[in-house]
């Protein structure tokens, strides 16, 4: 894999009293072609991250490479690198295609290059009809369109997306996630995608990488990120989990016998580098787990809130050792469900399906 942006060791702290470390100490490799993204919660290092690749803020120390040249050495405007900010800072007075132009314009590119630029963007982007609007008389999904469309005519190498997408409603939200992953497809740039939302990182990334306290987590395929989260914390930010308490009997390779608070066995999948016997934390995610008879479970509890979501249930229950536990049951035509609140259930799931988190 070609690698696009490299980073090593890359640090960044802000003055105050005390100090805050922004990044500690990041070391990540980003493939040319792909689509990559930073997640994590807010004040996490991930704004600061692509802000140090934009050039806009400089590292307090490590190394920052793009294709093999040293892009710390490069001031903003000379990096072949665009960004598209939640804000898309289009020009109210100018048109779709003179708000596309402009960034062109600005580079000295001949005329009928920048006409015929516009008109590939314009329809790139699905906006051609669009062209001579002013940006103010069109939707927010429509001036999101234009900022990619700007920011991709330059033919940067790698474009940076900070929280594009944060102020879009939740259907053209979910319509723009299947919309910027085409746009990667078809141009064949590296993007980095920075977002707090968990959804918008799993449908449309390559990878992921997982963020907290200035630091990477894990990095890993959507897949990976969610199935088989390293640690708690990326456990819990990815999506929702139950954690379960056991004990390490015996390990082979990359799988455990674990014993469970209920007294009864199962298997648990290790994370690279976990061989070690003792206390654990499982990680199964509720749609994982199924409800059965008392007697036939791994695990037993009492049944709290059962909540209605549409396309599935969310079954809320305690467990006999006191730990919360919630099971997501899609809903059918015949899913009809045969516990109610304060009936006393046993949880199921299969073997291999929980996951060892490391301390």
């Amino acid at each position: 894999m070609t690698i696009a942006i490299s980073a090593r060791n890359l640090r960044k702290t802000y003055p105050g009293n005390p100090p805050v470390e922004a990044l500690a100490g990041v070391d990540i490799e980003i493939g040319d072609n792909e689509f990559f993204t930073l997640l994590g919660p807010s004040g996490c290092g991930k704004t600061t991250m692509l802000r140090l690749i934009a050039g806009f803020e400089h590292p307090t120390g490590g190394t920052l490479e793009m294709f093999g040249q040293d892009l710390l050495e490069l001031p903003p405007y000379k990096r072949p690198i665009n960004t598209v900010f939640q804000s898309y800072a289009l020009f109210p007075h100018l048109t779709v295609a003179q708000n596309i132009a402009f960034g062109l314009e600005m580079l000295g590119k001949p005329k009928s290059e920048i006409t015929r630029t516009v008109g590939d963007m314009l329809e790139l982007v699905q906006m051609s009809p669009m062209a001579d609007r002013q940006t103010s008389q069109i939707s927010g999904g429509q001036q999101q369109r234009v900022a990619l469309a700007r920011a991709l005519a330059p033919k940067p190498k790698v474009l940076l997306l900070d929280e594009p997408l944060s102020a879009l409603d939740f259907k053209l939200r979910k319509e723009m996630q299947l919309e910027l992953k085409r746009l990667q497809t078809e141009t064949g740039i590296t993007f980095i995608f920075v977002t707090h939302d968990q959804e918008e990182a799993l449908t449309m990334s390559d990878r992921i990488a997982v963020m907290g306290a200035g630091s990477i987590r894990q990095i890993g395929s959507p897949r990976d990120i969610y199935d088989r989260p390293a640690e708690r914390f990326v456990a819990d930010f990815i999506g929702d989990t139950n954690f379960l308490p056991a004990q390490i009997k015996s390990v082979q390779g990359d799988m455990a016998e674990v014993l469970l608070a209920s007294g009864t066995t199962t298997t648990a999948r290790l994370p690279t580098g976990v061989t070690r016997e003792g206390a654990v934390t499982l990680a199964v995610r509720p749609e994982q787990a199924s409800l059965v008879p008392p007697e036939e479970g791994l695990l037993t509890g009492v049944i709290g809130n059962i909540v209605y979501f549409g396309t599935d249930t969310h079954i809320h229950m305690t467990l006999e050792d006191g730990t919360p536990c919630v099971l997501r049951r899609q809903n059918t035509a015949d899913s009809a469900l045969e516990f109610v609140q304060g009936d006393r259930a046993g949880v199921q799931f299969a073997a291999h399906v929980a996951q060892v988190l490391k301390d």
